[in-house]
């Protein structure tokens, strides 16, 4: 496989590796904004949600007001992670996978690059991209998909997308014909669309050499 193109979150290390108090302050801040918009199950929910997607996104699904929006988007711009991370324990064998790497994950810019730091994986990756939600100019991850392979000229039969959320970089991998493998992490649920499942880095590596025919 000429390049793979990787997630970060619950794909390459959990959302809530460094503990769930790293998004309380976004969680208190909706909370406060709410009124009685949600109910406590809904807003719940909600803040299950924000673990496995972007917070736009989230917002948008369970109808966050404006003012919910506002306050819990203001609280997440200021959040990083200040300690290491250690990410799944299989992260050592990236270097192994492909002729070519690049990262790819969405949500605020200031997290999600704070989270590449404090994993030290820089250095496995030939690019790496933030789809920063809380910047104008918003590509997603299809456009950014379509640019990496114009940029390092790529075709679709070149390209495997990795990552574990269906409504995300699998949805795109799905619209740009190209192949993709869902990690099924723990608390990962198996979704219809991409190519294969697998449960881990090792299992993607042993598959390289023997990929499964192209779906029709």
């Amino acid at each position: 496989m000429r390049a793979i193109i990787f997630d970060l979150d619950n794909c390459l290390a959990a959302a809530d590796e460094v503990g769930e108090q790293l998004l309380e302050p976004v969680f208190t801040a909706v909370r406060d904004a709410n009124d009685g918009a949600l109910t406590r199950s809904e807003l719940d929910a909600a803040f299950r949600d924000c673990w496995v997607h972007a917070f736009d996104f989230v917002a948008e699904r369970y109808g966050f007001t404006p003012r919910m929006h506002a306050a819990g988007w203001e609280a997440f711009r200021g959040i990083e992670v200040r300690a290491p991370m250690r990410g799944y324990g299989d992260l050592a064998l990236l270097p192994l996978l492909g002729e070519r790497r690049f990262l790819v994950t969405s949500g605020f810019r200031r997290l999600q690059e704070s989270k590449v730091r404090a994993l030290a994986i820089e250095a496995a990756f030939e690019a790496i991209v933030v789809d920063a939600i809380d910047e104008p100019g918003r590509r997603g991850k299809e456009r950014i998909f379509r640019d990496l392979m114009a940029q390092f000229r790529l075709d679709a039969s070149d390209v495997l997308i990795v990552g574990d959320n269906a409504e995300s970089e699998l949805a795109a991998a799905s619209r740009l014909g190209l192949r993709s493998v869902q990690i099924i992490r723990p608390g990962v649920v198996p979704a219809d669309g991409a190519t294969v499942h697998m449960k881990d880095l090792a299992e993607l590596r042993a598959w390289l050499d023997h990929p499964p025919p192209r779906r029709p």
